[in-house]
């Protein structure tokens, strides 16, 4: 199993088309793959099972309140989204507003849809180093549409909040986090993801 993400540098004239990617992605499903900006391709390993127990921690009560509220749709770890950069990321837990989802086209819906989460989290696993999901999140942050992450660190327990254009926060051992205003009424335990 690989313990961190290994690094495929691409020559410009072998750049996949997001067609090909997505086809890569779908024949290499038992890896979770990633493509950069620049067309590097992020290969990791599926999480261990304490992290994925931990993500459905996360997506679990996230699709309850989803489910509830019914402005949104929630998405799992597994689903990959293309960026207006044409990165494709796939965050641990993501909720998108119903109107943003349904001007997509069926087509765009069926493979990466071109489009970043309102809401996107990532779960730092024992093996990840933070600088890089630091990173992440602040890709995420310079995208239209997005309006709040949440970078869940176990290791120390903390939880950066991230707003585009603005600082991150960040939340020591926090017992709960709320998702208001965006997610209202949406307050995630966290004694069952740390």
């Amino acid at each position: 199993m690989l313990s961190s993400t290994i690094v495929l540098r691409i020559p410009p004239k072998l750049q996949m088309t997001d067609d090909q990617f997505f086809e890569f992605c779908q024949i290499n499903s038992e890896l979770r793959i990633e493509r950069s900006k620049s067309g590097e391709l992020l290969i990791m390993a599926p999480t261990g099972s304490e992290t994925g127990n931990r993500e459905g921690n996360i997506f679990g009560p996230l699709w309850v309140w989803a489910e509830q509220d019914g402005t949104g749709l929630a998405f799992t770890s597994s689903t990959g989204f293309t960026l207006s950069t044409g990165a494709e990321k796939s965050p641990d837990a993501a909720w998108i507003k119903l109107e943003r989802w349904n001007a997509l086209s069926p087509e765009q819906k069926e493979k990466f849809a071109p489009i970043c989460p309102d809401f996107v989290v990532e779960l730092r696993s024992a093996s990840d180093n933070l600088k890089p999901l630091q990173e992440k999140m602040q890709e995420y942050m310079r995208e239209p549409g997005v309006q709040v992450g949440w970078l869940i660190d176990r290791k120390n327990r903390r939880v950066y909040i991230y707003h585009p254009g603005l600082p991150e926060e960040c939340l020591e051992n926090p017992a709960t986090v709320s998702g208001d205003p965006v997610l209202p009424g949406f307050v995630l335990n966290m004694s069952k993801v740390w």
